[in-house]
């Protein structure tokens, strides 16, 4: 196993783990599905809010339908991205695959044993748009954040600094 895929596989595990502990906490330490909302700060809360649909509660009308086939998705998309993870070749990627991962994993679970996904944390980023997610949400979001950061700051700079013809176009062509 390459360095690179150890470090990803790492990343999916601590993610993986983080998320379902945090949502065993809520669940069963807190018990949030039993009581009112809990202020932490004036844009932060933490709320109960079960997600049977995909991202922003989306298509949950197709619940019953979907359950599976959303975990099926899931579970495809973490195997493409650990055969990509395989052939990382930067610590970012992998950690961004990591994350990507562990994420979708997560959720995954949380479909197979609740029927839906569990979100908690309440953001009020926009007034009037609330935001409920989860860890396993937000290693998602990191991932596709890093992974876009890599192919336009990271791979811009290597074609950049590489010179003319680097990237397989000739400079030349069509004159």
């Amino acid at each position: 196993m390459a360095r690179w895929t150890r470090i990803g596989a790492s990343v999916a595990l601590v993610a993986f783990v983080a998320d379902q502990a945090s949502k065993a906490w809520i669940l069963h330490g807190l018990r949030l599905p039993e009581r009112p909302p809990i202020r932490i700060a004036p844009l932060f809360e933490l709320v109960m809010v079960w997600n049977r649909g995909i991202s922003y509660g989306l298509f949950q009308q197709h619940a019953d339908l979907g359950r599976y086939l959303l975990v099926a998705v899931s579970v495809v998309a973490a195997v493409g991205l650990s055969v990509w993870l395989m052939r990382a070749k930067s610590a970012l990627v992998a950690l961004a695959l990591g994350l990507l991962i562990g994420g979708a994993l997560g959720n995954a679970v949380d479909r197979l044993v609740y029927g839906a996904v569990a979100d908690f944390v309440l953001l009020y980023w926009i007034p009037f748009f609330p935001y409920v997610f989860n860890v396993a949400d937000s290693a998602i979001v990191a991932g596709v954040a890093l992974l876009l950061y890599d192919s336009v700051l990271v791979e811009g700079r290597k074609e950049r600094s590489a010179g003319p013809g680097a990237a397989g176009v000739d400079p030349g062509a069509g004159i």
